[in-house]
């Protein structure tokens, strides 16, 4: 085989082997409720912070607007830090907490990018996980 195709199919061979990096968490996206769009950028030592960025406003009571919706503890929803606190681990993120502002409880959590780009997000009590499927959402 020429030395270019042998290039080639190595090439090719590297590229359908590469899997998604699971710890690159960082970006927007549509919570699995379609409630709210969450950001996830890096906090001051490297690690993911989520803050929630946008509401839906059909998913909204009567009379309450993004600005003045509030948690069940009456803090302001847009712009809450919702996840923060991760440690990086060999195939994610761990031991970090997701708030749930209706429920007005924290979570031990851990996140990981899907080989689709989407972010699976693990609310957990002891040893028992929920897992939801956040979508991405394209830039602005």
């Amino acid at each position: 085989m020429p030395k270019g195709g042998l290039l080639v199919l190595l090439m090719l061979f590297a590229s359908s082997t590469a899997h998604a990096d699971t710890h690159d968490v960082f970006g927007t996206y549509l919570t699995e409720e379609q409630n709210s769009h969450v950001q996830i950028k890096e906090c001051d030592d490297g690690s993911p912070c989520g803050v929630i960025v946008w509401l839906n406003p059909e998913m909204l009571d009567e009379g309450v607007t993004q600005e003045t919706a509030k948690t069940k503890a009456g803090e302001p929803v847009l712009g809450l830090t919702m996840l923060k606190g991760f440690a990086r681990k060999k195939s994610d993120w761990r031991g970090g907490t997701i708030y749930h502002p209706g429920r007005d409880k924290t979570y031990a959590s851990r996140l990981s990018r899907m080989e689709n780009g989407d972010l699976e997000v693990k609310g957990c009590i002891a040893f028992i996980c929920q897992t939801q499927i956040w979508t991405p959402v394209a830039a602005d």
